[in-house]
């Protein structure tokens, strides 16, 4: 199976976003992943991988991701409500989960909250995820 969320990432438009605000928060779980194909993984390491997965294990939060992913600037939690059809409190708190697991970047703009890919992490995930190897 060979699984090349490198690629994938590298095809997103993700220096739009070095740009973005300093108030912005982004959180510090993806640095402390170790890839999958890695000779071990410490304990440490496999909770906090699982704790990535996990965060990426619901469809609505990957529908946010590829929403983001392909966005040409950080989307307010405003625009992404219809795209997703679910209530605002329901994205909020996917956005919330995605924003813990290291992933996403949110910037406070008055009473709203922008959202963006965090660049760095998309490219540390891309190293966790490439895996190669036989599919049979």
């Amino acid at each position: 199976m060979n699984v090349d969320a490198a690629a994938m990432v590298a095809s997103m438009n993700v220096d739009a976003y070095d740009a973005m605000d300093t108030k912005a928060t982004p959180a510090p779980v993806m640095g402390c992943c170790a890839p999958l194909d890695a000779p071990q993984l410490s304990a440490e390491e496999a909770v906090a991988t699982a704790a990535l997965f996990k965060a990426l294990g619901d469809p609505h939060r990957v529908r946010i991701v590829n929403l983001l992913a392909v966005a040409a600037a950080p989307v307010c939690v405003c625009d992404l409500t219809p795209s997703l059809g679910i209530t605002q409190p329901t994205v909020s708190h996917h956005l919330r989960k995605l924003v813990d697991a290291g992933l996403l970047i949110r910037e406070q703009r008055g009473t709203w909250a922008y959202y963006a890919l965090d660049h760095v992490a998309m490219r540390r995930l891309a190293g966790v995820a490439t895996l190669t190897g036989d599919s049979s």
